[in-house]
Order: C-alpha cells, then structure tokens, then sequence
C-alpha cells in the first residue's frame, strides 16, 4: 500500500510540476554559468598572531583583574566597524572590501574546564598585493592591541569615578551611624552599665529588704497602737484631743470656774428660785465660761477640727479634757505611734514605687542592649564599607601604572600565495543538477502543502480522530462517464457494486444513532463535497434494506437534483415555495425505480429561504413525514455558505459531515466539528466522500471504469459527480 505522504506527493506534482520543473533549470542554469566562470586571479594570504600578555610586574588586585577581563575579547569587538573604517581609512582602502577578507580565529576554551587551550589569535588577510595584504594586516593587529589597551584603561578609569562618586555618601552614613551610637550611649549607658555590672539589681534587692523592714515595723508599731487603745478605750484621735485639751491651763480654769459655778448654784438651789438675780448670775458666769471653754478648745485643736475630731457639747469637752497625767502621757504615746506608723506607710509606698520603676528599668535592659548592640553593629558594618572603598581606591590608583593591553603580537604578519584548486565544471554541474532537483521537489511538496486541503482519506481520517469524531464511512468515487453535467451519481441498480459501501454507511449510522434515530441533517464544509450524492445513495441503500425512506432537499440555494433520481420536479414551486411545502401529498414523489424511497424536491433557488425553514409549513411537514415514514434524510447546504442547516437541525436526530480529498479545507473542517460538538447539536460522525478505494466490478459493469483516481479528481474529471 502507497503511504500517505507519497500519494500527497505524487497528487502536488501532478499539480505542480511545471513549476518544479523551472525551478530545477533556474537552479542548472546558474551552476552552469558558475562553471563557466573564468579563473580568478592570484591572491596573497597574509597570516600574523595576536597572544594575550600582561604587565611584567603587578602589584595591585584591581590591575590584575582588568588584565584578566581582558582576556575575555570577542570577535565583534575586535572586528568591529570602528576598527575596520579606522584601519581602511590609513591604508586607503574600502572599509567593505577589508571587512570581506579579513578572517579571525579566537582562541578555543576547554568545554569542562572553561579555561582557554591557546592564547594565540590567528589572523589572515587575503589580497591580491602581497605587500599591501602585510601592510593591512600590521596596521589591523596595532588597532587591535590600542583597543585591548583603551579598553582596560576605561574599566580602570570606571572603577575609580565610581569609588569616587560613592566614597563621600559612604562617609555620610558611617557619620551618621557613629552620631546615633553616641547619643544612645549618652542616654542609656549607664542604665546598661549598671545592668551589667550589677548595681541595678542590687538596688532592687535592698528595696525589697528595705519594704521588709518597714511592714516589720509597721506591724510592731500598729500592735502597741492597739495595745493603747485597749488600755485608755480612746482611737487615735480622740487620744490626741484629749491630750492636748487636758494639757492646755486656760481650759482647766475655765473649768475650774465652770465647777466653782456649778457648786454655788448647787448651793444656793435649796434656798433661792431660779429666778432670783443671784441664781441668773452664776448662770451667766456658768455659760460665758462654757463658751469660752468651747472657743478655748477649738483653738487649742485648730484647722476647724479637721485634724482631730471635736464633741460640740461643753460636757464632751469637759470630759475629753479631763485626763490625769498619767493616762495623757499614755495617749500622747500612742498620737506618737500613730504618726510613725503613718511616716512608716507612706515611706513604703514610695519604696514599693522605687523598686518598681527599678524593675520597668531592668525589664528594657535586654532591649537596649540589642539596640546598642545593632547600632556598633551598624557602624562596625558602615567602617567595614568606607575602609573596603578606600583599600579599593588605593588600589585602583596603584593599578594605573600597571594597566596596558592584554594583546601583544605574537607573529608578526608574512605573505603567502593562496593555491587553490582548478574548478571541475562536470562537478559543478552535477552539484547543480542534486541541488536543482532537491529545490523543485521541495518547491512542488511546499506548494501542496499551502493548498490547506485534505489530500487522501488518511489525512482526513487522521483528522476525525484526533477530535473523537466517529467515521461512518469512506465512500468510493462512481463512474460518471454517461450522466449529464449536472447529474447526480445514484445506484439505483440493485447489482451495483457500489452499494455495498452505502449499505456499511447505514448499517454504521443506525447503529450509533440507535432505533430513536430517523431524521438525519447530511451537510459538509464546502461545495462540490459529494453531500447530495451520499444522501441520494444513503436513501437508496435504506430503502433497499426495507425501509420507507423520504429523501428532503432543504438546500433551497441551489436547484434540485432529484431528475438524478428519475422524478421530474414541480415547476411551479418556485413561485409560492410555502404552499408546496404545506400540500404533503403534491410535493412528495415517489422515486420510480426504488421501491420505498420517496424524494421532496427542492423549489429553490428562492429568495429568503431561512424565512421558509422556520415557517410553520416546514415545521408541521416535518411533524408529519416523521410520522409517516422510517428514516427522514436532509440533504442541506454547506456550512460554510450560509447557516441554513443550522435552522433545519432541530428537525433532525443528528448530523452527518460529508469530507472529501482535494476539496475539503482542514481549517474549516475542524472548526465544524468544534461548533457543533460545543454547542451540542448532535453530531453523529463523519464520512469520507471519493476515497482511492478500488471496487471490483461485475462483468455487466466491465464497460463503465472502476476507480477513478485521486489525480483525475483534481484535474475536474469527476468534479459533477460531488456537486451540491
């Protein structure tokens, strides 16, 4: 079997081989002329080298390294259009000309190591003056080494301007860093001193000691303050009034002659009325020396009685003034123990409030010690940039007398005569001959190619299942030799053949639409696919196998093809298409020499024929002939022409494509399978229409041909035979 890319082959020579042919003698005749070319003149290869070198002593790291860089010169450097019009210009020759035949070899580098296996440059000038060619080539090696040289003086010139440029930024920052160490150091050193060497937590050790003492003491001395209480029944305070009431000598006469009052009234109560002056006299005295005691004791207590509580009464005062000496000093003691104890409390609050501010100081210790610590580090870091940039300065400025190129000459240039072999014209033309055969063939294959048509089955084949489209069928080409232009290839001999293959088509589409399936939409992507024959010819074999088959034209772009078919078709549909459509019984004809096959006509080509396709005539026809017979086929437009079968689908149980060699487009092909696999309208699969399939023929059919190739079909020969 012929594989696939032989057949495509042989199909774009047929096609093209005239083309071929002229390339094959474009390409012959200019090896010819090449052949024919006379002998060039004499030329002088002038040959010298280049090495990489250094200085003889170096001192600096930064010469060093340049030297080093050096060494890493290319062949766009060296040969660049600077040096070749500078070099041109002084020997007074064209910069293309010495561009042309200057010729460099670089030294070649280790692949595992990386390292350089030579030194050495080779450089070749070739001229038909040997003295001129040494001439070139010295002055092109002296430009080159100028250039190695200025090339390092300028990355040693860089380097300074950029350590200069940053040098005093670099100063700034490592001011500033030392600026912000000394003040942090101004304000927390010494808490971080004395963390660190221990004071601190000292301190707060002794206040902690220092609180114990105190609450041991406030404790002894709230226990005498109790002790006291007990013994004179008085608090504090009424111990402190008492005490300074009873020690004061004004109060005591007040209240000697508050008493001396008393005792005369006393006196002379039996004996005199109340009344009496006498009586009303000492009473007098008696209040006046109340109100003065009572005056006497506030001033004595002072602050309005705030310090001490006051009884208002003048028997409360009397009584609060009346202790004997020793019961006052027992409450002038505890007054004393009061107030230290009170001296003692408020010194331990203050202690409390010291050692907590010590224990919030410690608490940021750590804290200030990593921030001392990033700032040194900061500046340590800041010292380490500005000391590295003046080491790199000093030694960049050390290097300047050290820098020269890194190219020295190695072999000055000499001249010799370039020998080269006599031209072989039989060979010349022989090379000519491969070549022109290799480009015409390529030539006839490319313009194949860019036809963007399937070329064989194969390919088309190949198509379906890269998109999971399942293939019904490959349906060879019919003999078309006795039909009219424009009629349809159809079996309508029981004998035939060809209708095997049309047999397998429906046997493979009632087996994957299922027994639901009986109306099926055929289109294709293009015209002159074989769509209308593999309707025509499928409705054939159904009918053959039995079943009551209705073949509808819905193509109504184009005319009718049913006179394939023996049925001649209404002349008057084309006038009111609606009406035909909406009588069944007139439309519909009856294929006279296929037993159940029947055909609807189209009245086309009519104007606005989506307007008829959507119609209620054409919906209730499509009702009724479902009904009525086993399998509906809708033979459509292409797709590709207008989108007509895409109105009629709703009708149908599934879509069938019709693909053909030659003539089918792969892009349009695989963008209506995608459009109608994404939008879910039911398609089936697909078949292959005028496949190279050779039919073995009866000998009542021996007269008409068999097989119609693939080449013939391109060439029209059974262009009718597919037309839609």
């Amino acid at each position: 079997m012929t594989p696939p890319i032989i057949k495509r082959y042989l199909i774009a020579f047929e096609k093209y081989k005239w083309i071929g042919l002229a390339s094959f003698g474009l390409v012959v005749v200019g090896s010819t002329v090449v052949a024919m070319q006379p002998e060039p003149p004499t030329n002088y290869i002038a040959s010298g080298a280049l090495t990489y070198g250094g200085p003889p002593v170096s001192f600096s790291t930064t010469g060093t390294q340049i030297q080093q860089q050096g060494k890493e010169l290319n062949e766009e450097v060296l040969l660049s259009n600077q040096i070749i019009a500078t070099v041109a210009q002084k020997v007074n020759i064209k910069p293309k000309q010495l561009g042309t035949n200057i010729v460099l070899s670089l030294p070649k580098k280790n692949p595992r190591t990386g390292e350089l296996e030579t030194s050495i440059f080779e450089l070749k000038y070739v001229d038909s003056d040997p003295k001129r060619a040494i001439e070139v080539l010295a002055e092109l090696m002296q430009s080159m080494i100028k250039l190695s040289g200025d090339i390092n003086t300028g990355r040693l010139q860089a380097i300074i301007q950029k350590i200069n440029d940053r040098l005093p930024q670099a100063k700034r920052e490592l001011q500033v860093a030392e600026k912000k160490l000394e003040q942090y150091d101004r304000i927390e050193r010494t808490a971080i001193l004395a963390a660190e060497n221990g004071s601190l937590l000292s301190a707060i050790t002794a206040s902690q000691n220092l609180q114990r003492q105190m609450q041991l003491t406030i404790s002894g001395v709230d226990g005498q303050v109790r002790s006291l209480q007990n013994k004179l029944g008085l608090t504090v305070g009424q111990a402190y009034v008492s005490s300074a009431l009873s020690a004061d000598p004004i109060i005591g006469n007040l209240r000697a002659q508050i008493y001396q009052s008393e005792a005369q009234m006393a006196v002379l109560k039996k004996d005199l009325r109340p009344g009496h002056p006498t009586m009303i006299q000492l009473q007098r005295q008696k209040q006046a020396s109340e109100e003065l005691l009572r005056q006497r004791a506030a001033e004595v207590l002072g602050g309005d009685g705030a310090a001490a509580p006051l009884q208002g009464s003048v028997a409360g005062i009397r009584t609060q003034s009346s202790l004997d000496p020793a019961r006052q000093q027992l409450a002038n003691q505890m007054v004393s123990l009061q107030t230290q104890k009170e001296t003692l409390q408020q010194q331990l609050v203050q202690e409390i409030q010291q050692e907590a501010r010590l224990r919030q100081e410690y608490s940021l210790i750590p804290n200030k010690q990593l921030e001392r610590s990033r700032l040194e580090q900061e500046v340590g870091l800041k010292k380490a940039i500005y000391d590295q940039m003046q080491v790199k300065l000093t030694d960049a400025r050390t290097a300047e007398a050290e820098t020269t190129s890194s190219l020295s000459v190695a072999r000055r240039p000499t001249a010799a005569v370039d020998i080269k072999p006599p031209k072989s014209v039989p060979i010349t033309l022989a090379v000519g001959g491969f070549l022109g055969a290799i480009i015409g063939g390529g030539v006839i294959f490319l313009l194949g190619s860019l036809e963007g048509t399937f070329k064989t089955r194969e390919d088309i084949r190949e198509s379906l299942k890269q998109r999971e489209v399942a293939l019904l069928g490959e349906l060879p080409l019919m003999p078309v030799d006795d039909l009219p232009p424009e009629a349809v290839p159809a079996i309508l001999s029981g004998d035939s053949p060809y209708l095997e293959f049309y047999e397998k088509f429906r046997s493979n589409l009632r087996r994957i639409g299922g027994k639901n399936l009986k109306v099926v939409l055929i289109t294709s992507t293009g015209s002159l696919e074989g769509k209308t024959a593999s309707a025509y010819n499928l409705g054939i074999a159904s009918a053959r196998a039995g079943k009551r088959t209705l073949i509808i034209e819905t193509d109504l772009r184009s005319p009718s093809r049913c006179t394939s078919l023996n049925v001649i078709p209404d002349p008057e549909a084309t006038i009111e298409p609606l009406r035909y459509y909406a009588n069944l019984s007139e439309c519909i004809r009856l294929v006279p020499d296929v037993e159940n096959l029947y055909i609807l006509p189209s009245p086309g080509p009519v104007r606005q024929s989506a307007a008829i396709l959507e119609s209620s005539e054409m919906r209730r026809l499509m009702e009724d002939v479902r009904e009525r017979f086993d399998l509906v086929i809708l033979d459509t437009s292409p797709l590709s022409i207008s989108n007509d079968p895409l109105l009629i689908q709703p009708y149908s149980d599934g879509i069938v494509l019709v693909a053909r060699p030659h003539y089918t487009q792969e892009n349009m092909l695989g963008e209506a399978i995608d459009q109608l696999v994404e939008a879910e309208l039911g398609l089936l699969g697909a078949i292959i229409n005028g496949a190279d399939i050779i039919v073995s023929v009866p000998e009542q059919f021996a007269e008409a041909p068999t097989f119609i190739s693939e080449v013939n079909e391109s060439e029209g020969v059974s262009a009718t035979a597919n037309k839609n």
